[in-house]
């Protein structure tokens, strides 16, 4: 099923049912419309007390021109896998590249293998935006060193949707703080070494998702290890560093 009305089919109870009706048509407003009822929905949202073990989040990466989206830089695709505890639910991915009339420069080419005439074809910011949120619903977004993303998502969603972005995001890097081993591993490269994870085309944001993704993994399993049961566990350690 499409995730934009499988996404819309679990709001329907809680808006105007003629919404859906007419959503079912995917003009953007009324994608909009939904989105920002997501975004309200999220609000009322506590994860702080979920289990790890149950805690259900999509892990995401993007691949980008640069790193200043107020300067311009712009995102070049975006790729998402979801998770429920440890498990990597690798049927339930996310992928696309985001339209582009402007040439990227030939070194970021050169290491995301991202073509100037894939980026013509693909679809426009507005459109991957909705159907990425309608693919993360209200899940709890994770990614590695994840100012990069918000900073981005923040950017592109305002210009593109007109809405502010509201996901949670939660960076791997905050677990590694509560884990004395791994707290001096930085890059995602230096973390999969650590832990064994291939990754399997690295710099496509797909690959480097799941690569992320199985990096959350190892990482929950290990402060479980050392009894923390949920975020808040997490959090109120950290408070005391």
């Amino acid at each position: 099923m499409n995730p934009m009305i499988q996404f819309l089919k679990q709001l329907t109870g809680k808006m105007n049912p003629n919404l859906f009706t007419s959503v079912m048509n995917n003009t953007s407003g009324e994608k909009l419309a939904y989105i920002r009822q997501l975004q309200r929905e999220m609000k009322k949202q506590e994860i702080l007390e979920i289990p790890f073990s149950e805690l259900p989040v999509v892990v995401f990466d993007l691949e980008t021109t640069g790193f200043y989206p107020s300067k311009g830089d712009r995102i070049l695709s975006i790729g998402a896998v979801k998770m429920t505890g440890e498990h990597v639910q690798e049927e339930e991915s996310f992928y696309s590249l985001v339209h582009s009339n402007t040439k990227p420069a030939s070194e970021i080419e050169q290491l995301t293998g991202i073509t100037f005439e894939q980026l013509q074809e693909a679809p426009p910011l507005h459109d991957v935006l909705a159907d990425f949120f309608a693919f993360v619903q209200s899940s709890t977004l994770v990614a590695h060193h994840a100012n990069h993303e918000r900073n981005f998502m923040q950017q592109a969603t305002w210009s593109a949707l007109r809405t502010r972005f509201e996901h949670r995001i939660i960076d791997t890097a905050f677990l590694t703080k509560i884990i004395g081993p791994v707290k001096q591993l930085i890059t995602l490269d230096d973390c999969c070494d650590f832990f064994g994870i291939k990754i399997t085309k690295r710099h496509h944001a797909l690959h480097d998702a799941e690569a992320t993704a199985q990096l959350w993994a190892e990482l929950l399993r290990l402060v479980q290890k050392h009894g923390y049961v949920h975020l808040k566990d997490a959090y109120t350690h950290l408070a005391k560093l």
